[in-house]
């Protein structure tokens, strides 16, 4: 099994908890391998969570991936968030030719159960498998070419690199960015879903659960997609019993205040690495007694609550990006 994550040195106490949850719930897997695509890691980092994976006795591969603008030959705006979100656009470059399929991981993500069956999973013709965002503007679909279609989340991608490769997908992909100017409102994952669309297989939504399956009800968000959705008794399920947990948004389990509904996941794994006792974000504690308290409000609204979210997040990504800048 071949897992794969990109991350800079200062998510490394998070990729070591999302790692650790893989080791601890696949100790039946017989070999696992980690690529490990890293932006500007210390070597002190690099050296100690190889340490850690290995004494899992898993294997670990770190790709550093320099200045990302230089694997780029047009100027990239990732609207505030670090370049290394790009790096899922590099696959066929960085990883070695030998791989045949490979389980990508958002850094923010954590494992509760076996991932066999998930990577087992029969691609066919398919290079890519992934779970629906059925939260996506139409709008902000409609101006990538994907009106009235499905739009998947990028977090966990499980790809056939055989495929990928005879499709030459990276080089597609890059090059619709490319045509976009390299301004798209989610970067890479709308470049994917706008390049593969009609292409990608749809993966349930236990393999990548966010915060919005607790937020809305499965009757909303059937009205809110202009395609057929998930069976609800998979939808359910999913609710119940998630394999991997997302920490999408705001809501994360290393900023103080929260109350994620799976936020003790996270701690009881980065507890177990050579990061336990780490310090969690400050500043978050009035961020979360308004979110609470809106959560609270529109729960009854969702359609107006989902409104006001969209309009949010445009102003939230600018206030991102020039912070950056600063």
């Amino acid at each position: 099994m071949n897992i794969l994550y990109t991350f800079n040195d200062k998510f490394v106490p998070q990729v070591a908890a999302a790692i650790t949850s893989v080791c601890e719930n696949n100790k039946n897997v017989f070999e696992i391998h980690f690529y490990l695509m890293s932006l500007n890691v210390s070597q002190e980092n690099e050296k100690k969570l190889t340490a850690y994976i290995q004494k899992y006795g898993r294997e670990v591969s770190f790709i550093e991936l320099g200045d990302m603008s230089e694997h780029f030959d047009f100027e990239i705006n990732t609207s505030g968030w670090n370049p290394i979100v790009l790096a899922r656009l590099l696959l066929d470059k960085l990883l070695p030719s030998s791989l045949d399929r490979i389980l990508y991981l958002d850094g923010d993500t954590i494992v509760r159960g076996s991932l066999e069956e998930l990577y087992q999973t029969e691609m066919k013709d398919h290079a890519i498998a992934a779970s629906l965002e059925p939260t996506y503007d139409h709008e902000r679909k409609a101006s990538i070419g994907m009106k009235g279609m499905p739009y998947y989340n990028a977090g966990v991608l499980l790809i056939d690199l055989n495929n990928w490769r005879s499709q030459n997908l990276g080089k597609k992909i890059i090059s619709f960015y490319k045509e976009h100017e390299g301004k798209l409102f989610s970067n890479d994952q709308d470049a994917i879903n706008g390049t593969c669309k009609g292409q990608i297989l749809t993966l349930s939504a236990k393999y990548n659960y966010y915060n919005i399956f607790d937020q809305y009800s499965y009757r909303f968000l059937s009205k809110l997609c202009d395609y057929p959705y998930i069976d609800k008794d998979v939808f359910e399920e999913a609710r119940k019993h998630p394999v991997i947990i997302h920490y999408l948004g705001e809501e994360r389990p290393w900023r103080k205040g929260n109350h994620h509904r799976f936020k003790d996941d996270y701690d009881n794994y980065l507890n177990m690495t050579p990061w336990k006792g780490m310090n969690y974000e400050d500043g978050w504690n009035t961020y979360f007694m308004a979110w609470d308290t809106f959560n609270v409000l529109t729960k009854p609204f969702p359609s107006l609550r989902y409104h006001i979210i969209n309009a949010l997040i445009p102003a939230f990504l600018n206030y991102r990006a020039k912070k950056v800048k600063k």
